[in-house]
């Protein structure tokens, strides 16, 4: 157990969960679902069954770390890295693994985001420690995959191919896509070759430094340069430039999509990645009505199918409404159609152009 870390990453907007999830305080950090604990709380809790508190790191973005601290009082400081500027997964990983490197070159490591929800978190210990127990002793990169139940396109998806010999659950991995259209997301549900990308990652450290190397050597490079200054009070400037010369690139595209010793283990784990308000809605308690609500003060009548989420404060009364989404967060209140929730990225850049950042 001692070689074995977890990083979470925790810096992102969350931006089509507006106007719960705001950039001053985004999705993550917030109780989406009423369960008494927010998304990265969680996800630490989860994580407890996997390594020791010691071995949990998170990144976030510099504006967050007080946010974090505060909900994972018992996190060490040191072990919450800050990202100076948004860069997307690569760096974030990268500035994890180089600096942990510098404590355990052993470690074995899974990565995820800090705001997925798993229903079944027996199940997903166990194949996390199946992963973790291959990576160990394998130069490889697994990517944990779920069996899709739809033909959902805003999903990542990954074609495996049938290889006993390795291990019963885990197949090499053939192809990659990224949110397929419709026609070609039902192909790959009928075909059975495909699973979703969950965007959990499991590798040894020397197997992921080297995967850096070879296909992204510009990250490789920079991050290599803060081995004598990781765990000193040097970092944060160090990382400040580091950041300023990283590219914004994904570790799917940049890393899983070109190596060859890439792995999927097949997860029944009750997973989504909480990426819209009509994900939070499958994975919400409803009323007879069909409605999921956050909130104590809540009366429907005639309404049926709604997602409401308001401050328990709130009165709210509806009637005649069915498929909206009705949210309610400080000074925002949001009113849209369940099948238009794609629109809600247009409304918040709307939003931004015409009244400003204060509502962003």
């Amino acid at each position: 157990m001692k070689n074995r870390y977890c990083i979470i990453m925790a810096g992102g907007i969350g931006s089509r969960f507006w106007p719960m999830s705001r950039t001053a305080h985004p999705k993550q950090f917030i109780d989406m679902l009423g369960t008494g604990k927010t998304l990265l709380q969680q996800t630490y809790d989860r994580f407890l069954k996997i390594c020791p508190p010691e071995n949990i790191y998170v990144v976030t973005n510099d504006s967050y770390r007080e946010l974090v601290y505060k909900q994972l009082p018992a996190i060490d400081k040191e072990h919450v890295l800050a990202e100076p500027i948004r860069r997307n997964t690569a760096p974030c990983i990268a500035y994890a693994t180089y600096k942990l490197y510098q404590k355990n070159p052993k470690a074995n490591i899974i990565v995820a985001p800090s705001d997925h929800l798993i229903t079944k978190e027996d199940a997903f210990v166990e194949a996390v420690n199946t992963a973790l127990n291959f990576t160990e002793n394998h130069d490889c990169l697994i990517s944990l995959g779920i069996q899709p139940s739809r033909p959902d396109t805003g999903y990542g998806y990954i074609q495996f191919i049938e290889n006993k010999d390795v291990n019963d659950r885990i197949c090499k991995v053939k192809t990659f896509t990224e949110k397929p259209d419709l026609e070609l997301a039902k192909f790959f549900l009928k075909s059975g070759e495909f699973l979703w990308n969950a965007g959990i990652f499991i590798w040894n450290i020397n197997s992921i430094k080297k995967a850096f190397k070879q296909h992204l050597p510009e990250i490789d490079t920079i991050f290599s340069e803060g081995d004598s200054v990781y765990f000193t009070d040097k970092e944060t400037d160090f990382i400040k430039d580091a950041y300023a010369q990283s590219t914004n690139i994904s570790i799917d595209y940049g890393v899983m999509e070109k190596a060859n010793n890439v792995y999927v283990l097949a997860a029944d784990i009750g997973w989504t990645d909480l990426g819209t308000w009509g994900s939070q809605y499958e994975h919400s308690s409803k009323d007879n009505n069909g409605n999921a609500i956050v909130g104590n003060n809540v009366l429907t009548y005639d309404s049926h199918d709604n997602i409401v989420h308001v401050p328990n404060s709130k009165l709210v009364v509806m009637q005649g409404l069915t498929d909206y989404i009705v949210v309610e967060s400080d000074n925002i209140l949001l009113i849209c159609k369940k099948t238009d929730e794609q629109q809600i990225r247009q409304f918040v850049s709307d939003v931004k152009k015409n009244k400003g950042d204060k509502f962003i």
